[in-house]
């Protein structure tokens, strides 16, 4: 099939029986945010999609914002958490139990999506036959920096490798869309020595069992930066990444052992150069 009639099909299936995409946003306390974060989702090209936002106890007026908009937009729901957990982990694997759609798309309270992002995403898995598909990612700190930059006609695709993610994270939560099933299989680790690297434990436990995933190599997704985030302190982020290494398991039993230190550092080094030089993921 060509480009154009896949084009054709998946865009001419929202009309009559598109798959499904349900959207997990898990928040604490991001009144300041949300309400542009569940915009930026329902501004999407892509129309046949459910919002799952799970807050974690929030203690500002995070719950009230969310309820107006999913007042004024069925496609929107919330789930109220009893207590808070600590860390996104738990809320993600709650909304994806809840979970409607063939497939899951993840997103943060505080980053913002292309509004072709999901359109792109369903089209290049629908052509490679993939069950997951990530994007680059762009840094901004305030939103008048973000450019809605038309993507190519068509969009370069890079393969994933178990390998390829052990050197260097290379598929940003935000920018997910994976099969419910694939999740499901693969839930983010609750366990609070996983803080702030659940996500990378996750996805690199995925590209164990698939040969590869597809990535979308145009920043479709736009990463708030803040002062108080988890992932701030790069020192600390080091020892977590480190630790996460050193006690994953591959399905034989073994361990990384002293790779888990060159996996580290190779993580890291990638880091410095996109994140303080591109900007980018």
């Amino acid at each position: 099939m060509n480009r154009a009639a896949a084009t054709g099909e998946v865009r001419g299936a929202q009309a009559a029986e598109a798959p499904l995409v349900s959207v997990v946003i898990p928040c604490f306390n991001a009144v300041a945010y949300v309400e542009a974060t569940i915009e930026s989702v329902l501004r999407q090209s892509w129309t046949a999609l459910e919002v799952i936002v799970v807050d974690d106890k929030s203690t500002d007026a995070t719950v009230q914002v969310v309820t107006a908009i999913a007042a004024r937009d069925a496609r929107v729901r919330l789930i109220e958490l009893p207590r808070n957990h600590g860390a996104p982990a738990a809320p993600r694997n709650l909304g994806v139990a809840a979970a409607r759609g063939e497939w899951i798309a993840f997103l943060d309270a505080d980053d913002l999506w292309h509004p072709r992002k999901l359109e792109l995403q369903l089209l290049a898995l629908h052509e490679r036959s993939a069950v997951m598909c990530s994007t680059q990612m762009r840094d901004f700190h305030d939103e008048s920096e973000i450019v809605i930059e038309p993507p190519p006609a068509r969009p370069h695709i890079e393969l994933i490798t178990l390998t390829t993610q052990l050197l260097k994270y290379r598929t940003p939560t935000s920018s997910i869309v994976a099969r419910r099933e694939l999740v499901q299989r693969h839930p983010f680790n609750e366990d609070l020595s996983y803080k702030a690297r659940e996500d990378t434990d996750c996805f690199i436990r995925v590209h164990e069992e698939m040969p590869f995933s597809i990535k979308i190599a145009h920043p479709l997704v736009f990463y708030r930066q803040q002062a108080n985030q988890i992932s701030g302190n790069k020192w600390k982020m080091v020892g977590r990444h480190l630790a996460m290494l050193k006690k994953y398991r591959f399905k034989s039993g073994k361990g990384l052992g002293p790779m888990a230190y060159v996996y580290t550092f190779t993580h890291f080094a990638a880091s410095i150069y996109l994140r303080l030089f591109r900007r980018m993921l």
